[in-house]
């Protein structure tokens, strides 16, 4: 993997289940054990802010369950508002690389095509949020649903897989590959459906 030496802007994407949280530590250590500074992180949260919203959106059952779809989106707006001016900017602008576990195309895929907002107001949003700030590279970590939704213990389960069927997570699959074919020279999307090794060994080649 190239990494430019200005810091590198790294997200991880992926439906439930594609190991994205933990893609991105392993990326985080593999980046210092070569000797460079790197933020590892993820939304919704990584900032006091975005850690809230991550518990209401996520966690807590008796808001979430009627949760708007555009309030939704709005509070994940917020929280990455926040993350990309007081995390994700200030550590590339001190040239560390920054490693991230989900980011705007999370809310493009399922607040977006997932939850039937419309796409191209989604995107606006998504701009007005991150201060126009795009990855360098994205890296779609692609599983099966059925893979994925396997992987997760039911009592670990946050709102998504309580409240959505497989249909839901099939929408939000198809429309992380439908951006991935929009935006070729930002994404790379490699097969998720192995070992937590085979997935390490694909992001760095």
């Amino acid at each position: 993997m190239a990494l430019s030496p200005r810091g590198s802007f790294i997200t991880l994407e992926g439906s439930e289940g594609s190991g994205k949280t933990t893609a991105a530590r392993h990326l985080g250590d593999w980046i210092r054990s070569r000797g460079e500074k790197v933020t590892v992180t993820r939304e919704p949260g990584g900032t006091p802010l975005g850690d809230e919203v991550r518990r209401l959106v996520l966690h807590l059952r008796d808001l979430s369950d009627d949760l708007d779809p555009r309030a939704d989106a709005l509070l994940y707006a917020a929280s990455r508002a926040q993350h990309t001016a007081r995390v994700i900017q200030p550590a590339l602008e001190r040239g560390e690389h920054v490693v991230c576990a989900r980011y705007l195309d999370s809310s493009l895929a399922y607040q977006g095509v997932g939850y039937g907002n419309d796409l191209e107001e989604m995107r606006r949003l998504q701009q007005f949020a991150t201060y126009g700030l795009l990855p360098d590279l994205t890296i779609l970590i692609d599983v099966p649903v059925e893979v994925g939704l396997g992987r997760k213990r039911p009592g670990a389960w946050n709102r998504f897989e309580d409240t959505q069927g497989v249909a839901f997570f099939e929408k939000v699959r198809a429309a992380y590959l439908d951006l991935a074919a929009e935006e070729p020279e930002r994404f790379r999307v490699i097969d998720g459906s192995g070992t937590v090794g085979e997935t390490d060994a694909l992001i760095k080649r």
